[in-house]
């Protein structure tokens, strides 16, 4: 006789840098009693610095290495039977490699479509994210970046800096429907 586990589901936020996944997947990992995890929280803690001074001092390549060891691991303690709402950094979703992990473990991932008009106001003067340091680049890289994004299972427009609305649209989804 087989036996087959019911999958453990694993949430993953994705979206452009200041989309709202951290914010949002704590409000959500909150109301659902879920943990939290923040995946450039994560990096920094892991590395002992800041991801700027990691993209300064070894390069975006290495920096995406890191990303994707610790994509996997959390990916592995979900699928060992822990739920867990993820938020990943803007430029995660977009490599493959990341992708191909995510589906195959069966997690779900939503994608935050922020405009880019409240992306720039939420950056501010932030010059603490690497790829956001080229204002005039942002635009292009946001454009680039969104047929990626569209990858996800799901979308969800952040159509305000209040959480709870985002909040409510994602526990509608099919994920939800059983926890």
């Amino acid at each position: 006789m087989s036996v087959q586990r019911k999958p453990v589901p694993g949430l993953y936020l994705v979206g452009f840098m200041a989309s709202g996944k951290t914010t949002i997947g704590r409000a959500l990992a909150r109301k659902i009693g879920w943990p939290f995890i923040d995946i450039d929280s994560e990096i920094e803690a892991r590395e002992s610095r800041a991801i700027a001074q990691i993209f300064s001092e070894h390069g975006e390549r290495h920096f995406r290495g890191i990303e994707t060891e610790i994509i996997r691991h959390h990916i592995a303690q979900i699928e060992a039977g822990e739920p867990a709402i993820v938020a990943l950094g803007g430029g995660a979703f977009v490599q493959p490699a990341n992708r191909a992990l995510i589906e195959a473990s069966g997690g779900t991932s939503v994608w935050l479509d922020c405009p880019l008009d409240m992306i720039r106001k939420r950056l501010g003067d932030d010059s603490t994210r690497p790829l956001a340091a080229d204002r005039k680049g942002l635009e292009t890289l946001f454009t680039e970046r969104r047929s990626s994004y569209a990858l996800a299972n799901h979308r969800i427009e952040v159509e305000s800096d209040d959480p709870s609305a985002a909040v409510e649209r994602i526990l509608t989804l099919a994920i939800f429907r059983h926890a």
